[in-house]
């Protein structure tokens, strides 16, 4: 008789990924970022474990956004008193934190739990081409839809 496999967090091979987002839409980034965080480009991805694999974006700076977003796309974050909502056009978020357009799309593709949580701490942003993580080796992928 055939036994399902489950994997579990313990027996996850995880590898470094170096995305490069320059002219890419962030919409379709995002998803691809989130898909290889989960694990789901992996034959052993189980959904209740976090078997993905750790992924560096660098040139975030650079990405793309479709139509007229730059203008009317906002970001809504609210300080916690009376009339502490602040709202920020994509325009102004990216020359202010870049980094943080792909970052707040890619979390909302990610479960909204403790496990989603677990895997966004695994995707490092970087506005610029340098990064810190040359001692990981990250495995460099091209195949991304522009």
């Amino acid at each position: 008789m055939m036994k399902t496999y489950f994997a579990t967090k313990d027996d996850a091979e995880r590898k470094w990924v170096l995305i490069d987002a320059k002219d890419k839409v962030v919409g379709r980034l995002a998803a691809e970022i989130a898909s290889i965080l989960r694990g789901k480009n992996k034959p052993q991805y189980t959904p209740h474990a976090d078997v993905g694999d750790f992924v560096v974006v660098i040139n975030a700076d650079k990405v793309r956004l479709t139509g007229n977003k730059w203008e009317k796309k906002r970001y809504y974050h609210h300080s916690g008193y009376m009339g502490g909502l602040k709202v920020t056009v994509a325009k102004d978020m990216a020359d202010k934190k870049p980094e943080e357009i792909l970052k707040h799309a890619v979390k909302g593709m990610l479960p909204k739990n403790s496990l989603g949580k677990a895997m966004f701490k695994k995707l490092k942003v970087y506005a610029g081409d340098n990064h810190p993580h040359d001692a990981q080796k990250p495995i460099k992928i091209e195949e991304i839809e522009a």
